[in-house]
């Protein structure tokens, strides 16, 4: 046994390196790092921007995105973990350093006659004052893998927070980009109301005079009412999201201000939007970083259950006195000290083999959860860019179809002033033009979300709001 002992202390001596493996960051697919496949005319491989919201050059929602990362609950508790993980660090690193215990004691007692000597009183004080030092001399490297595993969880929580930063940026300004476009779509709508009473009041005179039946006047009030009660849905779609835009920003829906509420046109980006490549993506993407850390915590959490098939060493001395008077502690003759290693080795080597294979199965998992998530962050940006440029596309259509729709109409009305054609035609146009128009506002909205989207799939907005 010493022979074995003194064998697994001199290789541990002799290598000096810590149990378990050495962390070694996991490389994605090479055509990961790539050009995105889906790139288009309206973006640029530059960069992505950090500070993405601003490309809207809107400076109230400049400041709801400031008052959103500064007041947010979900951010708070965010940080508040991110403050336990470092907590957590710090207790790992005092492992590496001497444990000082001091201890003072006092008491009176007296004992029973049959355990008193005779001369000696049965009661008296006693007093005890000692000091214990030891270190661990960590030859297994269990306390340096057990700091590595404490990093990795800070990490995680770091980009964890950075997660749940890019998602409140993105839901607040995706909260005031809907009520922007509510009112814009709530104008729309107002106004082909208001076209379409007009028609109802020209069509009224020419029932009047002759020239319609009542049956087309009653039709064309029939599409106005349609119309108008679509009104009271938009308005509300647009309380809802500046409610919405009060939580996000650590507000009551009272306490909103009025400038959130005042812009009444779509935010719109008028310049090409940089996304950068793959490898920027993976680099700047809080969900893998996250997983790339967890993995590396649960690489060395290997190291700290291997550490267990080995003694763990430590130097300890103490010194102390134990007398019954105050002032005979400070004497020479009740001192007493030690010094010397402590050696503690559990011999239950099946128990620490069991933990070890549990360690390496979390680091299986946790792999596996990395190259999802290398896999969807690809994914999500691709699909992202998809559909923005499937919306840019469509907005282009759209505004085609409603140019020729209002010059049908103008037509159409005109001509039934003429009388040259009959009140369905009119109808007819005037229908095309009011869904036609109700289009392109939806069509600026969706546009809008879709760069939102966008933009939480590229995963910026973190680097600069560090907490």
């Amino acid at each position: 046994m010493k022979t074995v002992l003194l064998t697994s202390l001199s290789a541990l001596a002799l290598s000096a390196c810590a149990a378990g493996p050495s962390y070694v960051a996991p490389l994605p697919p090479p055509t990961a790092a790539a050009p995105f496949v889906t790139a288009n005319t309206a973006t640029i491989t530059a960069d992505a921007d950090q500070n993405w919201w601003r490309l809207y050059r809107d400076p109230v929602l400049d400041g709801l995105v400031t008052d959103a990362l500064a007041a947010n609950t979900d951010l708070r508790v965010a940080v508040a973990r991110l403050d336990t993980a470092r907590a957590s660090l710090r207790g790992a690193k005092t492992d590496r350093e001497p444990q000082i215990d001091l201890g003072a004691s006092g008491n009176y007692a007296r004992a029973s006659q049959l355990q008193s000597l005779p001369g000696f009183a049965r009661e008296r004080a006693t007093y005890d004052v000692g000091l214990d030092v030891s270190y661990e001399l960590d030859l297994s490297g269990r306390v340096r893998r057990n700091v590595e595993a404490a990093r990795g969880d800070v990490g995680a929580a770091q980009a964890d927070a950075d997660a749940v930063r890019v998602s409140i940026v993105a839901a607040t300004t995706r909260a005031y980009v809907d009520a922007a476009s509510s009112a814009e779509r709530l104008a729309v709508a107002r106004r082909i109301v208001d076209l379409l009473e007009k028609s109802t009041t020209l069509t009224g005179k020419r029932v009047e005079a002759g020239r319609a039946t009542k049956l087309d006047q009653v039709r064309i009030a029939a599409l106005r009412d349609q119309r108008a009660a679509l009104i009271p849905q938009i308005e509300g779609e647009r309380q809802a999201a500046l409610f919405r835009l009060a939580t996000l920003t650590g507000r009551t829906p009272r306490d909103l201000p009025a400038n959130a509420g005042a812009r009444s046109t779509t935010p719109r980006i008028d310049q090409p939007i940089p996304i950068g490549d793959g490898a920027a993506l993976l680099g700047r993407r809080p969900d893998v970083r996250a997983a790339e850390r967890r993995l590396a915590a649960a690489t060395a959490r290997i190291g700290v259950q291997t550490s267990q098939l080995y003694p763990q060493i430590s130097l300890g001395a103490s010194i102390g006195s134990t007398a019954t008077t105050v002032g005979d502690i400070f004497t020479g003759g009740p001192v007493r000290w030690l010094l010397g290693p402590l050696l503690n080795w559990s011999l239950n080597q099946s128990a620490a083999r069991a933990k070890i294979a549990g360690a390496k199965a979390e680091t299986r998992g946790a792999l596996a959860t990395f190259d999802g998530s290398v896999l969807t962050a690809l994914e999500e940006t691709e699909t992202a860019l998809s559909s923005y440029a499937r919306e840019l596309d469509r907005r282009t259509q759209l505004q085609s179809a409603r140019d020729n729709a209002a010059t049908a109409a103008r037509i159409t009305r005109a001509r039934q002033r003429e009388g040259t054609i009959d009140f369905l035609e009119v109808l007819d146009a005037e229908r095309t033009f009011a869904d036609s128009d109700a289009e392109l506002a939806s069509a600026d909205a969706r546009i809008a979300d879709a760069q939102i989207d966008l933009f939480r799939a590229l995963g910026g907005g973190w680097q600069t709001a560090r907490t």
